[in-house]
């Protein structure tokens, strides 16, 4: 019996992440991605029991590794004497250094958008980054709430709003062919923005 291992591993998702990529969730196929990398289906399937868990694999690598990154941080700040406009800003520059910053995100995001309104691609999509995302700022924005910090809102809503705001100038990125690199200070100012205008808007009435 082959050993597992975390290179393999690697390699599978590489092939896997350019064959979504090619032709959509639906399109691909578990026996193309064998072929393309020369060994069989069962040993794909040891790895990846799904073509589904495969994709969220694919996800969690390529396109969400920014939002899992901005949540662990966000999560270690939990509890730290820590001004809630500080948490925001570098939640805020997390998520959108490597969302514009990764040529696989973009292309993954962009098959994501083509397929979500003739599969399930959207909701696999959703629930391999956005939602531990939206869940994870929604905590910190109750307990905001709680402490009389911002006004008294459902917080999936705000978190939501908040993730709208921060991503606002960089949607236009993905219906570019080649879009330009943003700087870090492009990056921070743009989450400055976000940021200040949330809070504004949240700010307790």
């Amino acid at each position: 019996m082959k050993v597992m291992t975390e290179s393999r591993r690697e390699t599978i998702l590489q092939a896997a992440s350019k064959l979504f990529q090619e032709f959509g969730y639906e399109g691909a196929s578990m026996n193309e991605l064998a072929n393309r990398l020369r060994g069989s289906k069962a040993t794909l399937y040891r790895y990846f029991p799904s073509k589904e868990l495969l994709f969220d694999a694919v996800v969690r690598a390529s396109a969400t590794s920014h939002l899992t990154k901005a949540v662990e941080d966000l999560q270690a700040m939990a509890g730290q004497p820590v001004p809630l406009e500080g948490v925001l800003l570098r939640f805020g520059e997390t998520m959108l250094h490597v969302m514009t910053d990764s040529a696989d995100a973009l292309a993954v995001y962009r098959m994501v958008v083509a397929e979500s309104g003739r599969s399930e691609v959207g909701e696999l999509f959703y629930k391999a980054g956005p939602r531990e995302c939206v869940n994870a700022l929604s905590t910190l924005l109750q307990r905001e709430m709680d402490q009389g910090m911002l006004r008294k809102a459902d917080p999936g809503v705000m978190a939501a709003y908040f993730l709208g705001l921060v991503s606002a100038e960089v949607e236009p990125r993905l219906y570019q062919r080649d879009p330009p690199p943003l700087s870090l200070q492009q990056i921070r100012e743009m989450v400055e923005r976000a940021t200040e205008m949330f809070l504004a808007g949240a700010a307790p009435r």
